[in-house]
């Protein structure tokens, strides 16, 4: 029979331990969890992005409910839940509603309280703290009416909570009672910069400033805060970051022995030996926790325990704290102020926004600060923990171990330098080489597979960079020794590239032919293989039908962007950027029969008809094709556009038409499936402005020719494009363009921009195969204008003139 295992709050520690538990002994408890909040277990350093309306309350969710389901534990949430009382000697926890749970072991996880600093005011109305997603809420609900909020608390969560509600609209005062802001975490130059960069967004402060009361209105709601000086600010809302207090009440009811914590020994035992605790709300060696790093270390130890083990200790370790301070980064580690027998030495640059200062004392790191740009800061860490002698590189020491690896490592990469326990993600305690084991036992291949992995970068991010340079080392070199390739999906254990090569030499004409073929382990696939598959399908086979609207989104099966109301965009093409006083005709009568709300003019010289009915879009692209236009495209990985300057025929600064190549360009390349959405631009001069270098392919007029640019994108990720040759004529322009398309048609992986795509292949490879081989060259044109043949058929003349998958258009009835 299973022993009992009762946790006391559903929060990041409890669950941790939880999770840990689960890991080594499964089986061992029955477990029951009490939690004041009604959800799941989230993320809560992630409540300032919640705030701000960069995450969502699914994003930040850990555990969601499914979790606790399919782990088969009890898990009591919300407010009448909350545990009130522990019959330590029948081992019985009793909630606020009478609910009542056995145990043979207790975790106690019950956190802290926010402090409330006692000013006259304090309860109030509209004064709240920063805690838990119901002050979230309340803070959102403040924003949507209210104007002035106040902030008191000049550390990181007070910072973030003003941040949030400054991205909503309020006018915020930070008040801080020191000189300094996150004085724990900065010094006063880093501290400085800090504030100007916050006050560049429209933050306000009041620093060294005391509060001597809150004044209210006659409905009990703050209305204002009243400085020791006399002065006062208005106030709608007032929010207290102050900090924090272990919470001890429900420890100190059963009679545990607290001090200013639960205290623990060193296997997160209290004094009553068959109830551990966790987290905020313990005193271990006199110190409490507030750092996620340590409490996860907590947590090995106290699953450690409860699994029966009973080896792990916890020890106390040196902490460094990178954070992202409203999305600006920071780091401090050890003594950053140093003392009267140490040095300083600081590189400050206030254009650019970055601060870094290493105190050092007898040739070795006790201390650093940084601000702006914190990439080093583990190693400085390192170099501290591991008392470093730094005397031969002092003088390169601020400029980073890039500069150390250059010139005394044979040029290894700093990163790979690193010890395997040097901590990468402070968030979540994960080290670099719990990230080099899962990278190589698990095969991972991106960021995105490595925070699955193991959580690092995960929460707040400002990891992201090294983990990226360990996937980077690890991946790079696991190539090196045992080249493999990343699997498609989760389906199957095979790459794009492989997928893409036994399609073609086994003659596989659908996709449920590729999935018996390469076993697949789902046999009707996912949503990321069956687009992909149907395109390298179609790309394979363009003389067949092989085309399957399910595997393809909404989008590209009714061609037209799907908007948020449910309503379409409609697109028509316009050759090369140009239109014609009848089309523009057409395309406002269209607007006017089929009432659209909105006709924008897009960024790639176009018209964009914006919220069509699903119903009406067969009859309104009847109407466009009667004038002469066929569809853009808009909603594919196809060309999108050939955006042009004016060009010889009218400029003065004109050397070539360039308006002419790109309507030539333009009929020749649209219709065509490609991995990922194409753009295309021609300039008439180098002046650009076609903006041809950001473009997936980009072709530039000279006096003497046309030079021509691949792999651009001016996206999210702006990417300048590589320079691939300087040709002569229109003819060469158009056979460089079919070729590049080929051979990305058939080379690319599904999703994958021009821009990656480039960068994964190389620019010398591509030069080789387009530019130093004509027959090469020439072969890829070829197979791409056979293609062409087939592809340039207008979509919305299928269905609105043949009746083509005429069933996409038909509203559904509604029954009552």
């Amino acid at each position: 029979m299973k022993e009992k295992l009762v946790v006391v709050g559903n929060g990041m520690a409890g669950m941790r331990t939880v999770e840990e538990l689960l890991k080594i002994a499964p089986d061992k408890y029955d477990i029951t969890v009490f939690g004041s909040e009604p959800h799941g277990n989230y993320n809560r350093i992630m409540l300032s992005p919640l705030l701000s309306g960069e995450k969502t309350l699914e994003d930040i969710m850990i555990n969601d409910m499914e979790w606790y389901k399919t782990h088969n534990i009890t898990l009591h949430a919300g407010w009448e839940k909350r545990a009130q009382k522990v019959d330590r000697r029948n081992k019985i926890v009793y909630a606020a509603d009478g609910t009542e749970a056995a145990y043979d072991r207790l975790l106690l996880s019950t956190g802290s309280n926010p402090f409330i600093i006692p000013v006259p005011g304090k309860d109030l109305k509209g004064v709240i703290t920063f805690r838990d997603i119901s002050d979230v809420d309340t803070m959102l609900s403040a924003a949507k009416s209210k104007q002035h909020a106040i902030v008191i608390g000049g550390g990181l969560l007070g910072l973030e909570a003003a941040n949030g509600l400054l991205k909503h609209g309020m006018d915020v005062t930070v008040v801080h009672n020191l000189e300094i802001l996150m004085n724990r975490q900065l010094d006063g130059p880093s501290a400085r910069f800090l504030q100007a960069a916050l006050e560049e967004r429209g933050m306000k402060f009041r620093m060294s400033a005391n509060t001597s009361c809150l004044e209210g209105d006659e409905h009990g709601y703050v209305k204002a805060i009243k400085f020791d000086t006399g002065e006062t600010l208005p106030a709608d809302i007032v929010v207290m970051a102050v900090g924090i207090r272990p919470n001890t009440e429900l420890a100190q009811s059963c009679g545990l022995y607290c001090e200013r914590g639960v205290v623990v020994n060193d296997t997160m035992q209290t004094f009553d030996p068959s109830i551990y605790a966790i987290g905020e709300c313990v005193q271990h060696r006199g110190e409490l926790f507030g750092l996620v790093a340590p409490i996860w270390d907590q947590a090995k130890v106290c699953a450690n325990h409860l699994a029966g083990y009973g080896i792990g200790i916890y020890k106390q370790k040196e902490v460094s704290t990178k954070l992202k301070v409203t999305g600006i980064d920071v780091f401090s580690a050890g003594n950053f102020l140093g003392d009267n027998d140490s040095e300083n030495i600081v590189f400050q640059d206030p254009k650019r926004g970055v601060y870094k200062k290493v105190v050092v004392k007898g040739d070795k790191i006790i201390g650093s600060v940084m601000f702006g740009d914190t990439g080093d800061g583990s190693w400085y860490f390192q170099l501290m923990r591991d008392k470093t002698n730094i005397s031969d590189f002092r003088d390169t020491l601020l400029f980073g171990q890039h500069l150390v690896g250059d010139s005394g490592r044979q040029g290894i990469s700093a990163v790979a330098e690193l010890p395997d326990d040097t901590e990468i993600c402070g968030c979540n305690g994960v080290c670099k080489g719990d990230i080099v084991k899962a990278i190589t036992d698990n095969k991972l291949f991106t960021l995105d597979d490595v925070r699955a992995a193991t959580k690092a970068s995960a929460s707040c991010g400002s990891c992201t960079g090294l983990v990226e340079q360990i996937l980077a080392v690890t991946v790079g070199g696991d190539y090196s020794t045992a080249p493999s390739e990343k699997p498609l999906c989760k389906c199957t254990s095979y790459g794009h590239d492989t997928v893409r090569k036994t399609i073609v030499d086994n003659g596989l004409k659908t996709f449920h032919e590729v999935a018996a073929f390469m076993e697949w382990d789902k046999p009707d696939g996912c949503h990321v293989c069956r687009p992909a598959i149907n395109y390298y399908l179609v790309c394979a086979w363009p003389d067949q039908k092989v085309d399957d609207p399910r595997s393809r989104f909404i989008n590209e099966r009714v061609h037209a962007n799907i908007q948020k109301d449910n309503t379409y965009s409609v697109v028509p093409r316009m050759w090369g950027g140009l239109t014609t006083p009848n089309e523009l005709r057409a395309i406002a009568d269209a607007a006017d029969k089929y009432q659209v709300p909105c006709v924008k003019v897009t960024g790639g010289q176009r018209i964009d008809l914006l919220g069509v009915k699903k119903e009406d879009l067969p009859h309104i692209w009847k109407d466009l094709n009667d004038a002469g236009m066929v569809s853009g495209h808009a909603y594919g990985k196809a060309l999108r556009t050939v955006k042009t300057c004016v060009g010889s025929e009218y400029c003065r600064f004109g050397t070539q038409d360039s308006t002419g190549m790109g309507v030539k360009l333009e009929k020749m390349t649209w219709g065509s499936w490609t991995p990922a959405k194409v753009k295309m631009a021609v300039s008439g001069c180098p002046r650009n402005c076609a903006e041809a270098t950001i473009k997936d392919f980009g072709v530039v007029a000279v006096d003497s020719g046309w030079e021509l640019y691949v792999g651009g994108n001016g996206g999210m990720k702006v990417r300048v494009s590589d320079f691939l040759v300087k040709v002569s004529t229109m003819d060469e322009v158009m056979e460089y363009a079919g070729a590049l398309m080929q051979m990305y048609r058939e080379q690319g992986h599904h999703n994958e921009r021009t821009a990656p795509w480039v960068e994964r292949v190389g620019l010398s490879y591509v030069k080789s195969e387009l530019v130093d081989n004509p027959e090469q060259r020439k072969a890829f044109h070829a197979r791409f204008l056979e293609s062409q043949k087939l592809a340039q058929i207008d979509p919305w003349a299928e269905r609105a003139a043949q009746g083509v998958e005429k069933q996409e258009f038909i509203p559904l009835t509604q029954l009552n």
